[in-house]
């Protein structure tokens, strides 16, 4: 195994199961030398798109709660076991096969906090977090815990934040209530003779009278998990919610301290505080549709197997149908797993959607969220929680801050807090068909392979700039390659060649704010309407896939008045702003409230020519904001074995062809009225494409005639008979 360090730019690694169904497959891939996806119809995109040379990891997913190496306060711990490693020695290409080279761990390697659920897991370089899985897995590395237990995502469970400032206590005891309840699935008689039993002894609970079929009324002879949770999460006084707790907590044989405060947690509508409809409303299989999506639930949340992913959506989707859950069904989940999911109660989807900018999928059953719209809204919101400058890091920071959040305005969706409604019940929208995109990895590798002349180390220095800046200048001479690595340097940083997720603009003088951000445009009715530019809509692309980096490249950045064509865009670009705290309004705003921040995992790459007399300079401001990389014409033995490779010109050839190049930049950067700036770069004797030449002595003459030769005498305007003999030069005996 290589020892090379990771970073940025370099090629992804892959983790996999090895568990289909119920059996392990993790001998007969080491005894026969493959991996197999054991799906049909799932991974077949990624599978195809492993190459060669590739590492890949066998890991088996699970939590624990026990015998672990730190203090995890009783609390569960995702652990991802590394069984082997290998280098794939053949794709078969059919999406399923790979030949490997596996050296296995026996016993096999625990690795905790950073693990992922789906069964085919492409890891790219570049973030520590990363980095430190791949050392850990490939280099034999040791995980540094610490790190792991007081980064944002874990700090507040197993960090080591003195206790006095740790919040959030009551999640204990929330999740020991859903525990007990789950072994009262089928003693449901017993579970409701409890809580009737619970009713006579406090104050507020005087909404267990359910109405029957016949016609008449009478206590509650059925209950769901989640109704029985609302007994203390209703609209009562906290006093009667500690009764009730405690009452319930002593039936139950909970231990867990009952909470001090309900601070942030969401409740319940005291007139629609059931999760099912009254007896002569419901089906008859109702109830025991929520009995299995909390079960689900809670299995879900303690594991790691990528396939229960399926039994609960299957579950959610089926209980969301049903009369009188409505969006209460999220607040449950997240009472009994407040670490593993959101509520989207009313304030809490006014906050995700105006605050952070997250679009609330409305797929489901009237209206609202099914089960893949849902697990969207928790995929980012997690991806966005491990981000050191974001608001919050956690499900349950998340409900404080939006309980918190005022914004004056109302519901995120109108039906939003509430069951199920006999008039004014939106119509659901159809679901869109998700797909996969097949991935082209692209890498370091890849960009020397395509033709650059610069060093590694430099490229990956580059790209390390990159990562950590956001914003990146390449300025440089003509003919230097600023567009051309660009692009490329955006495909490295996220680790495929995806045009989708990287988008070029160009700059020039007539560009403005209302071009680049958002303006009013004319539409095809005669009348105004407000357009967001580009800048905007990689800033939406951005948020709607926060695991994926974006890149949006502006070539020739100083041809424009970056200033006015930012706006306050400029403000924003800084790596400490890139944060929902920090959003500004715009110039035209949508909505009287609307705020943008531009997120963490969108990055903006300029190129700049500094030899253009016609450009004023950059403004400080913009200075501040990026990282300027200078490009110098790059000839050597790199550029001169792609081109004869690539174009199969002549060793002696391509050495004649840099001398004479050399030798002119010597005369132009010892020139006091032109400079090193003014430099003749590579590109311009570097055949497009890597076009064969059958004849490269005039395919020379004729780029020295046409490109070359032009440029010189704007450089030397005044003096053209210089110009004339610094082309005579280059074409002498040639």
């Amino acid at each position: 195994m290589t020892t090379k360090p990771e970073g940025v730019g370099s090629k992804a690694c892959w983790f996999v199961g090895a568990t289909y169904g119920s059996e392990d497959q993790t001998s007969r891939f080491f005894n026969d030398g493959i991996w197999l996806n054991g799906y049909q119809d799932k991974y077949l995109d990624q599978v195809k798109s492993i190459q060669t040379g590739d590492r890949i990891a066998i890991k088996a997913s699970y939590t624990r709660k026990h015998d672990l190496p730190f203090d995890n306060r009783g609390q569960s711990v995702s652990v991802m076991a590394i069984k082997a490693i290998g280098v794939v020695k053949k794709n078969h290409g059919d999406g399923r096969t790979l030949d490997v080279e596996w050296t296995p761990f026996d016993p096999p390697r625990e690795w905790y906090f950073y693990t992922n659920r789906i069964t085919v897991w492409r890891v790219l370089p570049g973030d520590w977090a990363t980095d430190a899985l791949i050392s850990f897995s490939f280099e034999d590395k040791s995980q540094d815990i610490d790190r792991f237990r007081n980064a944002p995502y874990w700090r507040e469970r197993f960090g080591d934040t003195s206790i006095d400032k740790r919040r959030f206590f009551w999640t204990r005891f929330y999740e020991a209530i859903a525990d007990k309840f789950l072994l009262y699935r089928e003693k449901r008689d017993e579970l409701i003779k409890g809580i009737h039993s619970i009713a006579s002894k406090v104050d507020g609970l005087s909404n267990l009278k359910d109405q029957f079929q016949d016609g008449s009324a009478g206590p509650l002879k059925d209950i769901c998990p989640f109704t029985a949770m609302g007994i203390f999460n209703r609209g009562i006084t906290d006093v009667n919610r500690k009764n009730i707790a405690t009452e319930l907590a002593t039936f139950l044989g909970v231990e867990e301290a009952i909470p001090d405060s309900f601070e942030g947690i969401p409740i319940l509508n005291n007139q629609r505080s059931w999760f099912f409809g009254f007896d002569n409303k419901r089906k008859p299989d109702d109830i025991d549709a929520l009995w299995e999506i909390f079960a689900q639930a809670i299995i879900f949340s303690d594991s790691d197997n990528a396939d229960v992913r399926t039994d609960f959506i299957s579950a959610y989707d089926s209980a969301t149908e049903r009369f009188g859950v409505g969006w209460n069904l999220t607040m449950g989940l997240y009472w009994i797993r407040p670490w593993n999911f959101p509520t989207l109660d009313g304030q809490s989807q006014r906050y995700i959607s105006k605050k952070l900018n997250i679009k609330i999928g409305l797929n489901g059953p009237k209206g609202r969220c099914n089960a893949n719209d849902y697990l969207a809204v928790l995929d980012t919101l997690e991806t966005r929680f491990q981000e050191e400058a974001y608001p919050i890091h956690s499900f349950p920071e998340l409900s404080l801050a939006a309980w918190l959040f005022k914004d004056g305005g109302i519901s995120a969706h109108p039906n939003a807090t509430d069951t199920d409604v006999q008039r004014g019940e939106l119509e659901s929208e159809p679901e869109e068909e998700i797909t996969i995109a097949p991935i082209e990895p692209y890498s370091v590798d890849n960009i020397i392979s395509d033709g650059c002349f610069i060093e590694r180390v430099k490229i990956e220095r580059i790209l390390e700039r990159l990562r950590t800046k956001k914003n990146l200048i390449l300025q440089g001479p003509p003919g230097t390659g600023k567009t051309w690595l660009a692009k490329r340097l955006a495909f490295a940083l996220i680790g495929q060649k995806n045009d989708s997720k990287v988008r070029a603009v160009q700059f020039h003088p007539n560009l403005s704010y209302e071009d680049f951000v958002r303006g009013w445009r004319p539409s095809g009715d005669g009348k105004l309407t407000l357009v967001d530019g580009p800048f905007v809509e990689m800033i939406r692309a951005a948020e709607n896939e926060p695991s994926t980096r974006h890149v949006i490249v502006i070539e020739e950045i100083n041809r424009g008045n970056p200033a006015q064509i930012f706006g306050e865009m400029l403000t924003l670009l800084e790596v400490d702003k890139r944060t929902p705290n920090e959003a500004l309004e715009l110039s035209y705003r949508r909505e009287d409230d609307e705020r943008v921040f531009i997120p963490d995992n969108l990055y903006v790459v300029g190129t700049m020519n500094i030899a253009d007399r016609s450009l004023a300079l950059v403004d400080l401001a913009l200075r501040r904001r990026f990282a300027f990389i200078d490009l110098k014409p790059v000839l050597g033995k790199a550029w001169k074995n792609w081109v004869k490779t690539q174009c199969g010109i002549a060793t002696e050839i391509l050495d004649e062809i840099e001398n004479r190049i050399l030798s002119l930049n010597t005369e132009i950067a010892s020139d006091s009225s032109l400079g090193e700036q003014y430099s003749i770069g590579h590109s311009y004797v570097t055949p497009p494409f890597g076009i064969p030449m059958n004849d490269a002595r005039e395919w020379f003459r004729q780029v020295v005639d046409t490109e070359i030769g032009p440029l010189l005498d704007e450089y030397w305007f005044n003096s053209l008979d210089k110009a004339q003999k610094a082309r005579e030069r280059l074409l002498e005996g040639f």
